[in-house]
């Protein structure tokens, strides 16, 4: 099982294949998105990848945390997550994970925040029909209706479909195909629609309910970096690496 990566959502537009035919994406960015440290059996009970993506000016950052991204010699990162991996699958402390980690023609599922749309209704939260536009209803015509029995059960149940705040929930959409792969940008084209608003944090790991494609990367494609965010120097065998 592979690691996943942290993106940044930019926007939705399209691509046309060569017959013409448009394909609606949305372009999620890498920002220098690092692995900070690992997650044994032996010391934490599992085994996974931190990693962290995007900038942070230092002086906003607790000693804590100043300290964590000291030991991993990166600098300080805005979005910090953890992905579960085998342990065949571990990638050295410091690397960069590029956008071709994954490959074109291979599924993903994406996790993100859905945008906020405040207090919503039944009918726009829930999809209720309302009521009827005559026989005796007045002025409560996008009123949801009875919330409860009368004397039997004499209470509303918990989890009763109401009013309420409609958005801010933590979304995956699963199966989603990679189009176009931009090394050069970090970039990652996929298909279709990403949950979230642009500028927001995404989530992206191989498909759990599809094939992994034979010529995706193991343990992954990254590029090692040294402290100062330089590549790698010239004795090291590759500054690009596809683990073994």
């Amino acid at each position: 099982m592979r690691s996943g990566v942290i993106a940044q959502k930019v926007g939705m537009t399209r691509v046309f294949t060569e017959t013409g035919e448009h394909i609606p994406v949305t372009v999620l960015k890498l920002g220098n998105c690092q692995v900070l440290g690992h997650r044994t059996t032996e010391k934490n009970g599992y085994v996974a990848l931190q990693l962290g993506s995007g900038t942070r000016k230092t002086v906003y950052l607790p000693k804590a945390e100043r300290g964590q991204f000291a030991v991993a010699k990166v600098e300080p990162k805005r979005k910090v997550a953890e992905f579960r991996v085998s342990e065949d699958a571990l990638i050295p402390v410091g690397a960069e994970i590029q956008a071709d980690h994954f490959v074109v023609g291979q599924f993903v599922d994406v996790t993100g925040t859905s945008v906020g749309k405040g207090f919503a209704g039944g009918i726009k939260r829930w999809n209720f029909g309302g009521l009827r536009a005559t026989h005796g209803v007045s002025v409560s015509h996008r009123s949801i209706g009875s919330t409860g029995g009368r004397q039997d059960p004499g209470k509303t149940f918990k989890n009763k479909k109401m009013p309420g705040h409609m958005g801010v929930d933590r979304i995956t959409t699963l199966n989603l195909r990679v189009v176009q792969l931009d090394v050069e940008r970090g970039l990652i084209l996929v298909e279709g629609a990403v949950p979230g608003s642009k500028g927001g944090w995404i989530a992206v790991r191989d498909a759990v309910k599809k094939a992994l494609p034979k010529d995706a990367p193991k343990p992954g494609k990254f590029r090692l970096v040294d402290g100062g965010g330089e590549a790698a120097p010239a004795e090291a065998p590759a500054t690009e690496q596809e683990g073994v």
